[in-house]
């Protein structure tokens, strides 16, 4: 018996690793492919050929000056300091909404929470602002501090409004995140018009844009999207626990009050990030998990790596759709993902509200 248990689990990681591997596999060749479109369309043998002579010149020279702009050709610099940083970008993107989601979707055992609906998304976006604009000169560190802030501010006011009793009503989680995320959104306007000079130069980056990612924002963004993905990973277990109930998780030992606040806290942590560098990129949270949920299953131990790496995917393509549909000009990402996740979210009220 406890022969046919363990093959039984050591077939079921076998199909773990594989989906991740296939998956990780995908977001390479996605990546490869992805980086080489735009209103400048690059070959692929040019962007090996590129690789290998500017690597090259890098370890020879002992430096990385062969990649500064002075030493680079337009075609090279537009791969190099704006096509890559870019898909960089988007990847860190869709990794930390896609995990914030998944973590949402779990803490609250309901399908349609994630940063965008629950409001965590616009309140990180008002911090954002908030330190774009009154806190710019204490340095670039303060817009991600404040929108950092802002997220976990606006994630505990939405989770005590739907606390009554010491439970959490999910309607009323989710009515609660949208009113409060319409009086976010109207404070952000209010603080676009009243404290700062170009407005337009904020919007644009607040309606969820990607052309701006630098590798400055990557080096900002990398640390903390990763250790706050890998932290929400130790938790898939407890995660796992809570889908049978508070009380049956405190009887297995699992602190779920203080469990709940540190996922709150790290979900609104990489929301913040991404929210910080790229603006609003409404409903990754939302359709990447569900999606994911669909093909893997329910456990996090699985759920969350899978999420992360097709939430990942999702957002660079969408982005390359962005950037491609109506070349040269370009379409900010956070008005495509809406065209994938506003039909879902409303599929879902209805599936819920036949059953």
């Amino acid at each position: 018996m406890r022969k046919q248990k363990y093959k039984v689990w050591s077939e079921k990681v076998a199909k773990w690793y594989l989906t991740l591997l296939l998956l990780f596999i995908v977001l390479l060749v996605s990546i490869v492919i992805t980086v080489g479109m735009g209103a400048v369309a690059i070959p692929y043998d040019r962007i090996l050929s590129m690789i290998i002579d500017k690597v090259g010149e890098a370890i020879r020279s002992g430096s990385i000056e062969p990649f500064s702009a002075q030493s680079l050709s337009s075609e090279e610099n537009i791969f190099f300091n704006i096509r890559l940083p870019r898909v960089i970008f988007g990847v860190l993107v869709g990794i930390a909404l896609a995990v914030a989601g998944g973590v949402m979707q779990g803490v609250f055992k309901n399908p349609m929470a994630d940063p965008f609906i629950l409001g965590i998304s616009t309140g990180s976006a008002v911090g954002a602002i908030i330190g774009m604009t009154l806190f710019a000169s204490l340095g670039p560190g303060m817009r991600p501090l404040l929108a950092f802030l802002g997220g976990v501010l606006t994630i505990f006011i939405v989770f005590n409004i739907a606390r009554v009793g010491g439970k959490i009503a999910i309607d009323t989680l989710l009515l609660a995140g949208i009113a409060f995320g319409y009086f976010l959104y109207s404070l952000e306007w209010l603080l676009l018009i009243v404290v700062t000079d170009s407005p337009h130069e904020i919007l644009s980056w607040l309606i969820g844009y990607l052309g701006n990612a630098q590798w400055e924002d990557v080096r900002y963004a990398v640390a903390p999207v990763l250790l706050g993905t890998f932290l929400t990973f130790m938790f898939a277990r407890d995660l796992n626990a809570m889908l049978l109930g508070d009380e049956t998780a405190h009887y297995l030992g699992i602190g779920v009050e203080r469990v709940k606040k540190i996922l709150l806290i790290l979900a609104s942590l990489i929301t913040a990030i991404t929210v910080a560098f790229c603006g609003i990129i409404g409903f990754v949270g939302l359709i990447i998990p569900h999606i994911t949920r669909l093909i893997v299953g329910p456990d996090h131990r699985i759920l969350l790596p899978s999420s992360a790496l097709f939430g990942a995917i999702f957002v660079i393509w969408t982005d390359t759709l962005a950037r491609t549909l109506l070349a040269p000009s370009e379409i900010p990402v956070g008005v495509i993902t809406p065209l994938f996740g506003a039909p879902l979210f409303i599929y879902l009220l209805v599936t819920r509200r036949k059953t």
